[in-house]
């Protein structure tokens, strides 16, 4: 059977998890599942997950829903090198800080931004509340910058050393997405801006491939 991801490149953990596979070279069958036309609410992809979210594998009958969970798995059944989270007790508790902050410290933030400046009023046609949008916009900096001052304090090229962790593709693909929405991270923050180019420069050509859905949005707006 194989391996099979459902995933949406919208969707930024999905990035991230694709972005994984292609650099590991791990085989598997691209299961898209289209977002705007709602196939992600419809019984059929609800049997595989039923909390109509993507990315999801299924390695040969198994299914892992979540896209850290997803990660983990990955490193653990693919004997993958020991960077991507390390089995050294101290090491891994440093990964798995990061994963479990920026869930509420990160993502929250900045997915809601491109929500309430784009998602919300495509889908309703009306413009954001002023005030819901002036509030995400300053929840999106202070996340931004949070990050940048505790997260990129060292003089390593990544999150925590100078070789790739998880950690590093789940914080690179949602530091892009709130470009969607005309917001750019890298704006005044040195240290952030570097940090990315030297995601990007590890894993090109795939890291372009899978943020190719944010440089159309944005030439499309140009």
């Amino acid at each position: 059977m194989g391996l099979k991801l459902y995933y949406n490149t919208f969707s930024q953990p999905s990035r991230a998890v694709y972005l994984f596979l292609k650099l590991n070279n791990i085989p598997f069958e691209k299961k898209i599942v289209n977002l705007m036309a709602g196939e992600h609410k419809k019984d059929e992809y609800k049997k595989i997950n039923p909390l109509s979210l993507v990315p999801v594998i299924d390695d040969n009958g198994f299914i892992v829903r979540e896209s850290v969970g997803i990660l983990r798995y990955l490193v653990r059944e693919k004997n993958l090198p020991d960077h991507w989270y390390p089995k050294d007790s101290l090491a891994q508790a440093r990964v798995d800080e990061y994963l479990e902050w920026q869930h509420v410290g990160l993502r929250i933030h900045l997915a809601m931004f491109v929500r309430v400046k784009k998602l919300f009023p495509m889908m309703t046609g009306k413009p954001p509340a002023s005030n819901l949008l002036e509030r995400s916009l300053k929840e999106t900096v202070n996340s931004c910058n949070t990050f940048e001052k505790i997260y990129l304090s060292s003089d390593k090229k990544f999150l925590f050393g100078n070789e790739l962790s998880i950690a590093d593709l789940m914080a690179a693909m949602e530091l892009e997405q709130p470009q969607m929405a005309g917001y750019d991270p890298r704006e005044g923050r040195p240290k952030l801006a570097s940090y990315l180019e030297n995601v990007r420069a590890a894993t090109n050509p795939h890291y372009d491939e899978v943020c190719e859905v944010i440089y159309s949005f944005l030439e499309s707006k140009s």
